[in-house]
């Protein structure tokens, strides 16, 4: 069994374009531009899905301003359960009413939500930040945090540094941080926040920073607290299966990064 803890997909008519816009981002530096290695709709993530043998995958919307909110966690509550489907909801930090649309999403039956500080302008130790993930973790959500730097966005606001001030203010023991706690930004990582109370996820990182680092943080942060993740379209299923198999993992290991965790966390067992 595998869990994807990390994709993302778009509606159908605006797939392409979203896909397109993406790809002419301006990279990080020391990074080549996204490339999705699916067409981003739910029927194509479902076709990676079956090619990988992958058994769930964890849709993570963004919601980039206030309003989307109620299309987000319809869309998420509609499409989760179904062949291997798990959508969390999605909102913004400058919604009027947090606690609402958190115990909204709760309602709804999703299990978690996203936040994106790039994508939605909000530095990660802004205190508004700090009140939806300690909300969240009275409702037993999972809050996934994008870490680390962006394409299209010259200033990084989720960055380990501040990340050790969020982790001062918030409950962060069912937030996982994507991209092994700061995509290109993994000195910090290890240097600041590696180790402590919070999960990471690899997404759209073994095949972008040298493999005895990876192998380092995951095993200093602690087997346990390790998901698989892809961040499909942009990271490949198949691929970073293959990736993560290849390294110096035992089978039992590889069982809880691949499934045990994220199914524990999911309450899935």
């Amino acid at each position: 069994m595998i869990i994807d803890f990390h994709a993302h997909i778009f509606p159908k008519e605006i797939a392409g374009k979203v896909i397109k816009r993406a790809g002419e981002r301006e990279p990080p530096e020391g990074c080549r531009p996204l490339k999705a290695l699916t067409n981003g709709t739910l029927e194509g993530l479902k076709d990676s899905m079956k090619e990988a043998g992958i058994d769930y995958t964890v849709i993570l919307p963004v919601a980039t301003k206030p309003s989307q909110f109620t299309a987000i966690n319809k869309y998420a509550a509609e499409i989760t359960g179904k062949a291997g489907i798990i959508s969390f909801g999605g909102i913004h930090p400058d919604t009027l009413d947090y606690k609402l649309e958190l115990d909204q999403i709760k309602a709804l039956g999703l299990k978690g939500l996203k936040l994106h500080p790039d994508h939605q302008e909000t530095f990660v130790d802004d205190p508004k930040i700090a009140d939806i993930i300690n909300h969240a973790a009275k409702l037993g959500l999972i809050v996934v945090l994008d870490t680390g730097k962006s394409s299209g966005y010259p200033i990084a606001r989720c960055t380990p540094r501040r990340i050790q001030n969020l982790l001062k203010e918030a409950d962060c023991s069912k937030v996982v941080m994507a991209h092994t706690g700061g995509y290109l930004c993994w000195d910090d990582a290890e240097e600041f926040i590696i180790g402590q109370k919070f999960l990471i996820d690899i997404s759209y990182s073994i095949a972008h920073m040298e493999e005895a680092q990876f192998q380092r943080i995951v095993r200093n942060h602690g087997i346990s607290k390790v998901l698989f993740a892809s961040d499909s379209p942009w990271g490949g299923q198949k691929e970073t299966l293959a990736d993560i198999r290849k390294l110096d993992f035992t089978e039992e290991e590889l069982e809880q990064i691949l499934y045990g965790n994220g199914a524990k966390l999911l309450n899935l067992i």
